[in-house]
């Protein structure tokens, strides 16, 4: 597993684990962190910039399935800093399933599942999203994104390197147990910098956009609990497993809620009245993300655990209010 020390990889780890996989992990901890995995799950601390690394760490292991989720994040960094995304997004992935193919036995090149985004549609004609939809990404973040799924359609066909690509939605919140939660060196995601604010640790919190074609003007998006992401990630190597072709699959709930939305949930949960900070539209955010997950559920029997908003804010509370430095 490529990425496993960070926010969605680690919460990944133990989920195969319970499901009889035994992982190991390929993180250079630039953004992940080590304390967030058991101290038993195997760590190599390899960059996908290095090819060779890599290679040899590939050849040793010989893994029967890889999980993707090592890359740049942040969409609206993307738009400032594009050759970085570019770099850690596609370069150093093809690194990654160069190695694989490399590395292939005789039946064929390992299946991969690739932590791609809902971030590949852009601004969706209609909503809820489909697979279907048209993918015409608005941020280079997602622009890299579709590029390395076209890749991975292109492996397949050339060397029958199988894949799924997740499409994600907004990941959230964090273990029930607080043990593990979002602990980003840079913050982007609005539940965990809400929570932050309500806990003393920001001033408040910055509203971009309240001119959207939405109900109160901001932008709306399906938060997906980070445990309901990992378990889909068990679903789809599963489905690897038995031979299922390459394909793409949404991950959300199917449901979205709005900037202010997901402020009123915090102030529910906390008692905390957050102060908003109304700004102007960041260039690339679409006004309304929202899945149709309704093809994972019938084709790969995925269901969300998660579905209430303060719920799933509830599981975030806990950890920050815990662990107020993250893991340091």
């Amino acid at each position: 597993m490529t990425g496993g020390a960070g926010y969605i990889g680690s919460h990944t780890v133990p989920h195969l684990n319970a499901a009889g996989h035994v992982v190991v992990v390929v993180d250079d901890l630039s953004a992940g962190h080590r304390a967030a995995l058991a101290s038993d799950v195997p760590l190599e601390a390899v960059a996908l910039d290095d090819a060779e690394s890599l290679g040899s760490v590939v050849e040793a292991v010989r893994p029967h399935a890889v999980v993707h989720f090592a890359g740049s994040i942040e969409a609206g960094e993307s738009m400032t800093d594009p050759a970085r995304f570019y770099r850690n997004n596609i370069t150093n992935a093809l690194h990654l399933v160069d190695a694989l193919v490399a590395a292939a036995p005789a039946t064929g090149p390992v299946p991969i599942v690739f932590s791609s985004s809902a971030a590949v549609y852009g601004e969706p004609e209609t909503v809820p999203i489909a697979e279907t939809a048209p993918t015409r990404p608005t941020n280079v973040y997602g622009e890299t994104k579709l590029v390395f799924e076209r890749i991975l359609a292109a492996y397949d066909r050339a060397y029958g390197l199988r894949s799924i690509s997740l499409r994600y939605f907004n990941a959230c919140g964090a273990a029930a147990d607080a043990s593990n939660g979002d602990a980003h060196p840079n913050q982007t995601h609005l539940i965990t910098l809400a929570l932050l604010a309500a806990l003393g640790r920001r001033p408040d919190i910055k509203v971009f956009g309240t001119d959207y074609p939405t109900p109160d003007g901001t932008c709306i998006r399906d938060y997906i609990h980070v445990d309901d992401l990992a378990t889909a990630h068990v679903v789809a190597l599963d489905a690897l497993a038995g031979g299922a072709p390459t394909g793409a699959y949404n991950v959300g709930l199917g449901k979205g809620f709005s900037v202010l939305e997901v402020l009123d949930a915090v102030g529910r949960v906390t008692g905390v009245d957050v102060a908003r900070v109304l700004e102007d539209r960041r260039a690339g955010d679409p006004a309304a993300l929202v899945a149709d997950s309704s093809r994972i559920r019938a084709e790969l029997g995925w269901r969300p655990d998660y579905t209430d908003l303060d719920r799933i804010v509830a599981t975030a509370h806990r950890w920050h209010t815990r662990n107020p430095h993250g893991f340091q």
